[in-house]
């Protein structure tokens, strides 16, 4: 197998974890590579092989790797949307973290995943991505997100208003603290603490979720992914606060937002002793009784 490794550089107390990821992987007669900012922080914490290379773009992936891995949480999973993109190499979460919905191969199972990865035990879990498109730039350009869009209020304890449209049709008005539309892989996180729904992977679907509504009778409506999510801001302020899952920029009330389904997804390998329903019960403990 051809493996490229993806981590955020920085973060030392991961050192150990890829060091044996990468001893395993050589072990085993596979072909090591490195996303070129991990790769030059890693010779800073360790004595890399020989035999590991190191990639500069997600242009290199294609045709030279089976499979990406990304260490860490799923912060760092989400981060590697921008290197696969179009490619479809599929993305391998190693959860160096903490609650790790996406990246969810712990360490103590390294080897067995591997050794299954290279027997073809496993099936590939398309996630829809989102893409945001304004009427003025944003993110330089790299509009897309795994979770979840946001637009939030900015400095103020005032209220904004967020008109929303389906398809150019008059949906609602929210008046909240402000408003989320998340994709099925991301209603488990920011969209499940405000109150949203949780949605299967393969639903084709968006849950538009509101923020700290002041009507309480305005709850979170899942709709058809195929819809085009149209949104007009405005408030007391000048400046509101936008997201696409870890990133975040600042925006005023000229902005003219729209959210649709992006026109690729991004491939995560499940493991066939792993499932969506499964890892539900597991990282949010249903059907535990706490009650002692």
């Amino acid at each position: 197998m051809k493996i490229c490794i993806y981590g955020r550089p920085g973060i030392g107390s991961q050192a150990e974890l890829t060091e044996g990821i990468i001893s395993i992987l050589i072990k085993g007669g596979h072909t090591v590579s490195m996303h070129r900012p991990y790769y030059d922080f890693m010779r800073t914490q360790a004595k890399l092989p020989l035999s590991v290379e190191c990639i500069e773009s997600g242009k290199e992936l294609l045709g030279n790797t089976d499979f990406l891995f990304s260490i860490g949480g799923d912060g760092t999973l989400l981060d590697t949307i921008f290197l696969v993109k179009e490619s479809n190499v599929p993305v391998v979460g190693i959860n160096a973290g903490r609650l790790g919905f996406l990246a969810s191969i712990s360490r103590e199972n390294l080897e067995m995943a591997i050794e299954s990865l290279a027997k073809g035990h496993f099936a590939l879990d398309p996630r829809t991505l989102l893409r945001l498109e304004t009427n003025h730039p944003i993110f330089e350009g790299e509009s897309i997100a795994l979770n979840e869009f946001t637009i939030h209020k900015k400095e103020t304890s005032s209220m904004i208003t967020i008109h929303t449209y389906l398809n150019g049709e008059y949906l609602n008005s929210y008046w909240a603290d402000g408003i989320m539309i998340s994709t099925p892989t991301g209603s488990t996180g920011y969209n499940l603490s405000c109150g949203g729904p949780i949605i299967v992977p393969q639903s084709e679907s968006f849950v538009i979720t509101p923020i700290a509504p002041h009507n309480l009778t305005v709850r979170p409506i899942v709709v058809s992914d195929k819809n085009v999510i149209s949104l007009e801001v405005e408030g007391r302020s000048q400046h509101f606060m936008a997201t696409l899952d870890s990133r975040s920029a600042t925006i005023d009330s000229s902005y003219q937002l729209a959210v649709r389904k992006e026109s690729f997804n991004i491939n995560l390998v499940r493991l066939n002793s792993q499932n969506f329903l499964n890892t539900l019960r597991k990282k949010l403990n249903w059907g535990l009784d706490t009650r002692n």
